[in-house]
């Protein structure tokens, strides 16, 4: 016989299934760019439990494309090889050199997460945003200081990502683009390289697996997460400064990848097990959601 308690965990189970239901229904078709990185890319655990509740996206029925970074990794590579990491303005200063570590780390990265899908039965593939001309950018500045083989980008081709999500590919894209004047190879904001993917797709969600919890009114007190704001109130917060740091550029990519397309964006803190799902099924969800329209 089934106790009680076993009972409940069932009931609990089946009503967590049933809450699901027309989420699944409402998602089910539709594109959904996931930016990977933080300590979700470290953490071997947090790692495989991302490319599970992908794998869950997927076998739901919704279209899921991967946009992963690999800073740390590219960091630790520097080290190894006795050259120093230099920011300027949270960007990577990328000389010759510089960008061959950036394009090893990030292609080892990239085959490591399709490697983790494959061995769960998906079938995934890894690609660069040089490949069929995919993300094509321009040297970018920072503050008026050139940082070197850093890009802008300024076209998104996603004719290659079209073609392989309709024959039931989940496609995993490395940040690195190819310059439309020179042809070179130029290292890219993943975050900025999510968005262009997520715009030029018409994705009905961007969602960012970051360090940080979501939104707050207040980033000293934890108490202050915004569940959801529309996009009204997400340029807001820029315009009187209450949001900065990392989570300055981050919104406003938000704001212009749902102005050019994107129907929502969601913030979730990768740290925490299966924030996707949790985001994306529940009705309460977790982390930051940005929507175009207000709340009513």
């Amino acid at each position: 016989m089934v106790n009680n308690d076993s009972m409940d965990l069932v009931l609990a189970k089946a009503q967590t299934l049933i809450e699901a239901l027309p989420y699944i229904q409402k998602f089910n078709g539709k594109k959904v760019v996931v930016k990977y990185g933080g300590s979700a890319m470290i953490d071997e655990n947090l790692k495989y439990n991302v490319i599970r509740d992908v794998a869950l996206l997927k076998l739901v029925g919704l279209k899921p494309i991967i946009v992963h970074g690999g800073g740390k990794e590219i960091s630790a590579w520097m080290n190894k090889i006795g050259k120093d990491s230099e920011f300027i303005n949270g960007l990577r200063v990328t000389d010759s050199e510089t960008l061959d570590v950036a394009e090893m780390v990030l292609s080892k990265v990239n085959k490591s997460l399709v490697a983790m899908m494959q061995k769960l039965g998906l079938k995934a593939v890894g690609i660069s945003g040089k490949d069929g001309g995919m993300l094509k950018v321009r040297k970018k500045l920072s503050g008026g200081k050139d940082i070197g083989y850093v890009g802008e980008v300024v076209a998104a081709d996603v004719s290659i990502l079209e073609t392989l999500i309709e024959n039931d590919f989940i496609p995993v894209i490395e940040p690195i683009g190819i310059g439309v004047d020179d042809f070179h190879g130029y290292n890219i904001n993943a975050d900025d390289a999510a968005c262009a993917v997520a715009t030029a797709l018409n994705a009905e969600k961007l969602v960012f697996l970051t360090d940080i919890e979501g939104v707050f009114v207040d980033p000293e007190d934890k108490s202050t997460l915004i569940s959801e704001m529309d996009i009204n109130e997400a340029q807001e917060f820029i315009d009187k400064g209450i949001v900065g740091g990392g989570m300055l550029p981050k919104l406003t990519n938000c704001i212009e990848a749902m102005k050019n397309g994107v129907s929502r964006v969601h913030m979730l803190d990768g740290r925490v097990e299966h924030c996707l799902l949790l985001e994306i099924f529940t009705e309460k969800g977790i982390g930051t959601a940005i929507m175009k329209e207000p709340l009513l």
